[in-house]
């Protein structure tokens, strides 16, 4: 079952970038890797061997777990986006309503998550807290330390 996650279009880049780098260069570094240790003798008893061939299995898995993802991936034009509600791809100005400090965020899939470029995980408490509301309403999100109000002061994409 595949799960759909929404990205723009750098971030599905990124992704198949990732993906494409795994399947040919780690791939080829690893199969040389158990070539070499096959080389060296008895399997049975060659740590090289089994450490590279288990790395194999983790690669793999890896790959695949990138491939379910990539073909779940579905791309969002930017342009086209309601700016009435916060939606994945909006770019949200919200206040805290007891320090009265203001943030402005984008909600974006959680693989494109970067807090030091203000974009947020619609899997976020608070992007979830955020996702549909609209300009004017409160966002009433729980945290761990408890919950923080935050009011939406304005939407854009």
């Amino acid at each position: 079952m595949s799960h759909v996650s929404y990205y723009t279009e750098e971030g599905l880049k990124k992704l198949k970038d990732e993906l494409h780098q795994l399947k040919t260069a780690e791939r080829s570094y690893i199969s040389k890797q158990i070539a070499e240790a096959r080389d060296k003798g008895d399997l049975s008893e060659n740590a090289e061997y089994d450490a590279a061939k288990e790395a194999q299995g983790l690669l793999e898995l890896k790959i695949s777990k990138l491939e379910e993802v990539v073909s779940g991936a579905r791309l969002i034009d930017a342009s086209t986006l309601d700016t009435s509600k916060a939606l994945v791809l909006s770019k949200v100005k919200i206040k805290n309503t007891t320090t009265g400090a203001s943030m402005t965020y984008t909600l974006v899939a959680e693989s494109e998550a970067d807090l030091k470029a203000f974009k947020i995980s619609v899997d976020s408490p608070i992007g979830k807290g955020l996702l549909g509301k609209k300009v004017g309403e409160i966002a009433e999100i729980t945290i761990p330390s408890g919950t923080i109000k935050f009011e939406i002061i304005e939407i854009t994409r």
